[in-house]
């Protein structure tokens, strides 16, 4: 990324100024960790009154102060534009650099100091140097905004995502509460109960899924790599999940030879395994199918999950693998959901070097496919 930054050059001798933006025309400096070039026009004040009405009217990313200037000084000029230095770096230019001026001038915001008579290439070094404060202070500022923002938003996603089932449940418990004053049937107060412990394992699952996702983002999730058979996993991601499709009439399929050796953490695959599971059963059609296919060759462990569902639209697709995403439709809307499975599983599959990715289509179904790449598959 190339940007232009702003010198303004203050000294009173019209030689160092001419000399200054020679230098200083033409330079320009690489900082290889930021990804930035940065390149430089020079603005140039004789006084420290111009210095102030320039600086007033659009502020210098770099200021080149002397010291002893006519009218006001240059610590004059640095106490009336005392800014945040991410706003303004400030170099001293001084022919009497005492220890008192140093101190005076660091408490006024110097961030530096360069003594005359200098070189160009000293200029230069004070002007890279200054330059490389500025930016490294600016990417500070812009990462902690950013963390700021994505903090906002995942607080607000979360505070959306409960408090919909809190409502539910507050709802149906005023509902009990009416009925059993009232004297109300127990059919009414069962289908008030039932839908109430719907909400309540749906925020269970929320709370799990975020749990999850953030042990995996932190790195605190205590792992275990060894040879596990993906195959005993698989059976019992189906396990769980037969006597719900039973209910809807999904059929159950694995298919695999045995064993599906792969060195991954158990835990892990659990996670995969059931979230992609779960999935096929949830948003498929009665009566439909759901088949694992589980396959090892030299350079991966393969694990699909084909369903007869409701399937994605490409531009779903696009958004499937964010965190809280839930793709909400009329095909969807009575399907809960925390929307971290799949970017839960997205972060799994980074930790393996490894991949997630899905084919879809509308009204056939879908097909994701998880990836541990060479390094996790047992040889």
């Amino acid at each position: 990324m190339d940007q232009t930054l702003r010198i303004l050059v203050t000294d009173d001798e019209a030689g160092m100024r001419d000399g200054a933006v020679r230098v200083l025309g033409n330079f320009s400096s690489r900082f290889d960790e930021l990804d930035t070039k940065v390149s430089y026009t020079v603005e140039t004040a004789g006084s420290g009154e111009e210095a102030l009405e320039i600086i007033g009217r659009q502020r210098p990313d770099l200021l080149l102060l002397d010291y002893k200037l006519p009218g006001i000084s240059g610590l004059d000029v640095l106490a009336q534009t005392q800014v945040n230095p991410r706003d303004m770096i400030t170099v001293m230019i001084t022919a009497y650099a005492s220890l008192e001026t140093a101190i005076t001038a660091t408490k006024q915001g110097a961030f530096d100091f360069l003594t005359k008579p200098f070189t160009p290439q000293e200029l230069r070094v004070a002007v890279r140097k200054a330059t490389s404060q500025l930016l490294l202070l600016r990417e500070a500022q812009r990462l902690a905004d950013e963390k700021r923002r994505i903090r906002f938003e995942f607080i607000s996603v979360l505070s959306h995502e409960l408090k919909a089932p809190l409502n539910a449940v507050e709802s149906h418990l005023n509902l009990i509460q009416e009925n059993v004053a009232s004297g109300g049937d127990a059919k009414a107060l069962a289908h008030s109960v039932a839908r109430s412990l719907a909400r309540i394992q749906g925020m269970r699952k929320l709370i799990f899924d975020l749990i999850d996702m953030t042990r995996i983002e932190s790195g605190t999730m205590a792992r275990n790599l060894a040879e596990n058979d993906l195959v005993e996993i698989a059976r019992g991601s189906l396990e769980t999940q037969a006597p719900i499709a039973a209910e809807r009439r999904i059929s159950l399929a694995l298919d695999a030879p045995a064993p599906v050796a792969a060195v991954c953490d158990r835990g892990e695959l659990e996670i995969v395994l059931n979230n992609l599971v779960s999935n096929a059963v949830k948003y498929n059609r009665d009566g439909g199918s759901v088949r694992v296919r589980l396959r090892r060759d030299e350079s991966a462990a393969r694990i699909e999950v084909e369903d007869t569902g409701i399937g994605l639209s490409e531009a779903e697709v696009a958004r499937l693998f964010a965190d809280f995403v839930r793709i909400k439709n009329e095909k969807t809307r009575h399907i809960e959901g925390s929307g971290l499975g799949l970017s839960t599983l997205k972060k799994i599959a980074g930790l393996y070097g490894g991949e997630i990715s899905v084919r879809s289509e509308p009204d056939v179904g879908s097909t994701f496919t998880f990836v541990l790449p060479q390094a996790a598959a047992s040889g």
